[in-house]
Parts: C-alpha cells; structure tokens; sequence
C-alpha cells in the first residue's frame, strides 16, 4: 500500500488526457499518460506516454535491453508489483526522454547513465518500439520527445522564513489544488517562487490530497525554512500544450540551500590524498565516504572535506555500485579524475526532496575536464590484490565486477558451425568496457572453468551469479573473422544481454 500511495504522489499533476485525432498519423503523436491508459486503449500505443517511477528496493522494477543492430535501448522485462508495472511501462517500450533529457537519439551507455543519475525518482517518455521505427522510416529527422524549455519548467524553491513569515498566502479550489499569492519583496519572491504559482510539493511530499488544514499544519511543522515545488502559470499552460507532467525530476533549482560539488583531481607523488571507504549512511543505506583528507595536499585545496559521499565519477552517478567498481572506475581515470561529491547537509537535504543531487549542478553543462581545472592529489586506495592465474599463450585474463543492476555490460552470441561462445556487444562505459573487452572475443574460461559452447550457457549464468569478480579469460578474434562467424539471423542473446534499473 506504501509504494501504490507514492505512486499516486508522484503522479499527482500529470495533466489529463488528450484525445487521439488518426487523422494527425503518428508523425503528429499527440501525447497522453501511462496511468490512464489500459487494454481497451489499443491508440495509446501510438503516441508517447509518460511513465513516473519511484525507485523500491534498489530499483525501479524494469530491465533495459540494447539490441543488435539498434543504437537506443528497449524496456525487455518489466517486473510484476513494481513502480514500472503500475505506471505504464511496457515491455518493448523504447526511451524518448530521461527527466528533462531528450535520449531518443542517445546509445545505451548514456540513456543508461541519464536514468543511474536520476536518484530515487525518474520521469520516462516511452513509445511502442515498432511505432517508432515506423515513424523514424517515415521521417528520420522528426524529434517524437516533447520538451520544456530551460526558463519553462517546475522551480524547486528553498524559501526561508523572515520577520514576514514564508512570504506568501495560499488560496485554493478544489482538494489538492493550491495556488500562492506572494508578498512583494517577501520570502518566496526572493527564493524564486513565480507569481500565481501552483503548489506541487513541500518538502518532497505531494499535496494532491492535502486538504487547507493539512498543507498549513504541513508548513506549520517545517520550521524556518521550507522546499516547494512550484510551476507558474506559463509552465502549467506549456505542460498542458504538450501532455508533460509537473513532476519533481523536470525541475531547476532555486535559492537551494546546497548542491553538490564537482573536485577535479591531479593525482601527485603522494598519490591523491584521501581515502575512500564504505560505510552506512542515510537510513542505513551503504555508501562510499571521503575519508582521511589529507591537510595541505591538493584534495583538501581542491575543497574535498572529510565525510563527503561520493556520487559520481567523471560525471557518471556511482549510486548503487560496489567499492571495488567505483575504485575501479577512479583508476580508469589515470592520473586526473573529476568527482561529485555531496556533505552531510546536501545528502539530507536531496533525500528530503527525494531527488538526486546529480540534477541540480552548479553547471548545466558537461563536468569540467579535469585537465582544465585545478589540481590536486589522493592518497592510494587500499584494496586486497585478486590473484591472477597463467593464462594460456595468445589469451588474456580480464576482471569484471557487477553494475549497479547486476549486470557487467557485456553480450555473447553462440555459433553452432564453429562452436564458440564470443562477445557479440560491449556496453560503453559499463564494466566490461573498462575491463578492456572488445566485440569478438573468445570466452575460453570463466573463474577457471573451461567454456567452450551452447551447452555451457547454463554454466555460465551460475558463474556470473557468483561471488564477484568474474574472471574472464578470453582470446581475441578479428573483425575479420568474426563476421565471416555471423550469418543474419545467427546471433541471440546472452545471459548477460540487459540491465536492471
């Protein structure tokens, strides 16, 4: 009952459904919502539909899939009692949109990363796969994904009070619809609270089913200062235009109290001056805290401080990971790294509104490259060393630990004429990227097993279910040859061919 009453939250201000016109053909989509479509809507697989998913247990309950041959990702499996189940998403439901992002021309890897950063809630835009192949043949140059301009979205607004209170009044019509009449020069005005805004959230919770007295004892309890969600009249009228919901994961920041912040780290003699470990933090939740920063090394000139959490690498969100991925991914770095980091106070407050800090930068752009920012230096990681075994001439090992789903980003394809199993697809930045796999090679062991064929795919599945790392010992294959292995239609899917999200 508590994930269905998040639901309901978080769908709160999805705007009402458009009615479908055929004659508009699926080039035109007019748009409506995941929630109130059903089997007897056999035209809501023609258009885009917004899916708003909460993340339970880790995940928001959906596998996403790259096919061969297909740059863009597919929903593969949706799993039963999940966020994903009861907002809509569908297994072959192809990504459009991630929050404020426009994706469907993106590959995995970064669609992929769109939705690992976007915390513990995420606004999908999905349309039927072979719908949208259907109208990328008809107009390849045609963008399917609405979007809201950057000055015409939700403001998350961080309103502190004065000796004039929060600096607004509320008026109100029908249950859960509440409208702020501001004060000139007050509170709100100053946080960025838009005229005639709409009321959406406070403090990370909807108040679509507040009654007058529930939202006053809501603000009543917040104390000095109070995070709402707000949409001014003009964003309301462009959601409205459009079919978007007025959802948290679309919203720019405003007068926040803190936001995370971005270290970029040249590694010097004494190494990069901190230590990195895992630990609990909120909620019991594990996590990897910046620890022993080292006073007068470049980390600590760099403004790392002890007691930071680590939530992105290079630019890439790490929630979820294990330690010995994200060490890994620092080491890929080299020599310069760039990490986003949030204090104590930025973790609490994120958590509150149930968003990820990695949608509130400083910078709407890129992270910076490291080569273009000060430098700094960390102190070696200490981790336990895995022992390699002897590989046999012509092969390498490779070690692999597990994404955030699971997965290590990595496909295999069995041809029976040879008979081999070998890499068909490697996943930019996953694991097997960094591990230095590449498309074509020979698996011939793994974790000391010999694997030669078909018959070894089972084995396999309960090796990769194993105590991580995955020890892979492989044998290169050319391009050459491998596509003189491959006939159309000879490849299929891995074990090992989607992520969970």
């Amino acid at each position: 009952m508590e994930a269905n009453a998040a639901d309901q939250q978080d769908t709160a201000f999805l705007t009402p459904k458009f009615e479908f016109n055929p004659k508009l053909g699926i080039d035109n989509p007019v748009l409506s919502l995941a929630e109130d479509q059903g089997p007897s809507d056999p035209e809501s697989w023609k258009r885009p539909r917004f899916c708003l998913l909460s993340k339970e247990g880790g995940s928001f309950g959906f596998h996403l899939q790259q096919k061969l041959g297909s740059a863009g990702p597919v929903v593969c499996r949706v799993d039963p009692g999940t966020s994903a189940q009861r907002q809509g998403l569908r297994v072959g439901d192809r990504i459009l949109g991630v929050n404020h992002e426009v994706v469907e021309q993106e590959d995995y890897a970064v669609v992929l990363r769109h939705i690992q950063a976007s915390g513990p809630r995420v606004l999908l835009t999905v349309l039927a796969e072979h719908i949208h192949d259907v109208a990328n043949h008809q107009q390849s140059d045609v963008h399917l994904c609405p979007t809201l301009g950057p000055s015409v979205r939700p403001r998350l607004c961080h309103v502190v009070r004065d000796n004039g209170g929060f600096g607004f009044s509320i008026t109100h019509g029908h249950r859960g619809s509440f409208w702020l009449v501001l004060s000139s020069g007050g509170a709100a005005e100053r946080a960025g609270v838009p005229p005639g805004a709409r009321l959406l959230e406070v403090n990370g919770v909807s108040v679509e089913k507040f009654s007058h007295n529930q939202l006053s004892k809501k603000l009543s309890q917040s104390g000095k200062q109070v995070t709402l969600l707000v949409a001014g009249p003009e964003v309301e009228e462009e959601c409205r235009k459009l079919g978007m919901p007025l959802a948290a994961p679309l919203a720019e920041g405003w007068s926040l109290p803190t936001r995370p912040r971005c270290l970029n780290l040249e590694k010097g003699p004494q190494g990069f001056g901190f230590l990195l470990k895992e630990e609990k933090g909120l909620e019991g939740r594990p996590g990897q805290f910046l620890r022993e920063v080292d006073p007068g090394l470049p980390a600590e000139k760099a403004g790392m401080k002890a007691g930071d959490r680590l939530v992105a690498v290079a630019g890439e969100s790490v929630e979820g990971l294990g330690h010995e991925e994200i060490v890994s991914r620092i080491r890929a770095q080299g020599s310069r790294v760039s990490l986003t980091v949030v204090d104590p106070e930025a973790d609490r407050f994120f958590s509150m509104v149930r968003l990820s800090p990695l949608l509130f930068l400083e910078s709407t752009g890129d992270p910076p490259s490291p080569q273009d920012t000060c430098s700094a230096t960390l102190v070696e990681i200490n981790d336990d060393d895995t022992t390699v075994r002897p590989v046999p001439c012509g092969s390498r090992q490779c070690l692999l630990y597990p994404g955030p789903g699971g997965g290590y980003g990595f496909r295999l394809c069995y041809v029976a004429k040879v008979p081999h199993l070998f890499i068909s697809q490697v996943t930019l930045g996953a694991s097997a990227a960094r591990a230095g796999l590449q498309t074509g090679d020979v698996i011939l062991e793994v974790n000391g097993y010999a694997v030669s064929g078909e018959k070894d795919l089972e084995k396999l599945q309960q090796l990769v279910e194993a105590e991580p790392p995955l020890c892979l010992t492989l044998a290169a294959k050319s391009q050459q040859g491998l596509e003189a292995w491959i006939s159309p239609g000879s490849a299929e899917d891995g074990a090992l061919a989607s992520e969970l999200l």
